[in-house]
């Protein structure tokens, strides 16, 4: 890196670090901490949700495991079919969350199931989100490790502290701030490199090279990554994880309108796969080059096992390839991405505590700068358990984005059946739904120690149905009716137990842009997989 690269690199920094200490500065509560003030309007707040979901992890994760991962190729694309239908999904269950303006998706279990049942799913969020964000630590800090030439750990100190200091400054609106900037900047980045890269192989060999995108595997026999599992696990996961997980649905519920909620979903749905295209199709690049490049591979990082790294080949090539300053506004996109992706893991992570752990045993007259104190004295807590927790990464997965995606696939189908259950289940016997919480929650952990060979993917599935079948034998077997909501005609609905409005928010508009997607994504598939 030349002396231009570091200026860009500390302007840039100066420049966040600013806008955190304004924003910092009209923070009066909690909801201003935890929520922005609900001030942002939905492009903004889907801007932020691409970006934390396209960031760091993605952009180290996604040319590993297409260019040079076992089984990997374009075939990750099709894992992308299952988030319009996701997105069509949470239209309907994240309506009655937005209504009754809660900071924490959890208070809505407790609304309408009980008290245990939201320390359940908010104790499950803050176990696995804090493994998850210390593999995000994990994955940002090989960058800085390997541009700075430093070691792991030094590199894990230097980012979290100024991520954290970052967040204690500025909150969630700061992040969203700092996303829509990261968004643009790291898109920039990848349509650069993709020409660079035009410039440097020839595009037909690298399409046929790894071009299979999809996968008639029903993922029973070893292959993680069949068309099956990763169309109906992926539905599942992305449901759970935008609409149960908080570090997604803390935006969600930042939205200034039930119908501006619709659009963050929307949004999601059509914009996330372009990017994800962009970065599958910069991993088969890179793959290519590699191939021409006989320099490329050994001077990649070593793991521990002395094998290359294979999740810095786009720093790698960034510093190889492109020129001064140009360098410098990539790594800066970089560091947006790793700093934005952890910070708003920290922030739920501290959100979670306040609201579900904290706030309902204090008493009722508390102020809200004492709730705005805890919260960022939490955020300091969850960022130092990020950092032990990040130190191991290495043994869960060989790339960041597998990692990710295998912690949250362990409790994301009971947890989002437990949101199903608050949100559509009129009456509900509380022992019911915790005791299929757990029993499909220890089936997907019987799945992954005795069915190993059966993909990761089907465990978002299996969760939700065991959990759900186990709630409905139960409650009929204890004399407990499930009167299930389903309105969409804007009445009111009462079944006698606990009054619900279901809106009309299956807007038409919205599922024909969503389903349209679905058609789009599933075209581009076929197309690559017949090139």
């Amino acid at each position: 890196m030349q002396n231009l690269d570091w200026i860009i690199i500390f302007v840039y920094l100066l420049c966040m670090f600013s806008i955190a200490l304004i924003t910092g500065r009209g923070q009066k509560s909690s909801s201003d901490y935890f929520l922005a003030g609900r001030k942002f309007s939905s492009r903004s707040l889907a801007a932020s949700t691409l970006a934390t979901q396209c960031s760091t992890n993605s952009l180290l994760g996604a040319p590993a495991f297409v260019g040079f991962s076992l089984g990997g190729g374009l075939i990750w694309l099709q894992y992308e079919l299952a988030v319009p239908i996701a997105m069509l999904i949470l239209l309907y269950i994240l309506g009655p969350a937005r209504r009754q303006g809660v900071t924490s998706i959890y208070e809505v279990v407790e609304n309408n199931i009980g008290r245990r049942s939201r320390l359940t799913a908010a104790g499950c969020f803050l176990f696995f989100r804090s493994i998850a964000t210390g593999v995000t630590v994990y994955g940002s800090s090989l960058i800085l490790s390997f541009l700075l030439e430093i070691d792991l750990w030094l590199a894990v100190f230097i980012l979290m502290g100024l991520t954290i200091f970052y967040d204690l400054l500025g909150g969630l609106s700061a992040i969203i701030m700092s996303d829509v900037v990261q968004l643009f900047l790291l898109t920039t980045a990848v349509v650069f490199a993709l020409a660079i890269l035009g410039d440097a192989i020839a595009w037909d060999f690298f399409l046929t090279a790894r071009s299979e995108t999809l996968s008639n595997d029903w993922g029973f026999s070893g292959n993680d990554y069949g068309f099956w599992p990763m169309l109906f696990g992926g539905v599942f996961l992305y449901a759970a994880y935008y609409g149960g997980d908080q570090s997604q649905s803390q935006r969600i519920l930042a939205s200034r309108s039930e119908e501006e909620t619709k659009q963050v979903l929307m949004l999601n749905g059509i914009f996330r796969f372009p990017l994800v295209l962009l970065y599958c199709l910069m991993g088969l690049g890179l793959a290519s080059l590699a191939q021409l490049d006989k320099e490329f591979i050994p001077s990649l990082p070593l793991m521990v096992d002395g094998t290359p790294n294979y999740n810095l080949v786009f720093p790698v090539f960034i510093l190889n390839y492109f020129s001064p300053g140009f360098v410098g506004l990539v790594l800066v996109g970089l560091i947006a991405a790793a700093m934005s992706s952890i910070d708003s893991s920290i922030n739920s992570l501290a959100a979670v505590t306040v609201e579900d752990f904290i706030k309902p045993y204090l008493q009722s007259e508390v102020t809200s700068e004492t709730l705005l104190s805890y919260g960022r004295v939490s955020t300091f807590f969850w960022g130092c358990a990020s950092v032990v927790f990040s130190f191991q990464v290495p043994s869960i997965a060989p790339t960041v984005l597998e990692a990710v995606n295998k912690i949250g696939s362990m409790v994301n189908g009971p947890l989002f059946a437990l949101i199903c259950i608050a949100t559509l289940i009129t009456e509900v016997d509380e022992a019911s739904a915790l005791v299929g919480f757990w029993i499909g929650a220890l089936s997907n952990l019987a799945l992954a120690v005795f069915l190993p060979e059966v993909s990761w993917l089907w465990w978002n599935v299996s969760g939700f149905l065991i959990s759900a079948l186990v709630f409905v034998i139960i409650s009929k077997g204890r004399g407990r009716g499930v009167m299930v909501v389903f309105n969409v005609s804007g009445d009111s609905v009462s079944g006698g137990f606990l009054k619900r409005e279901h809106k009309n928010i299956f807007n038409r508009q919205y599922k024909l842009l969503l389903l349209s997607m679905f058609v789009i994504i599933f075209s581009v598939c076929w197309y690559l997989d017949k090139l």
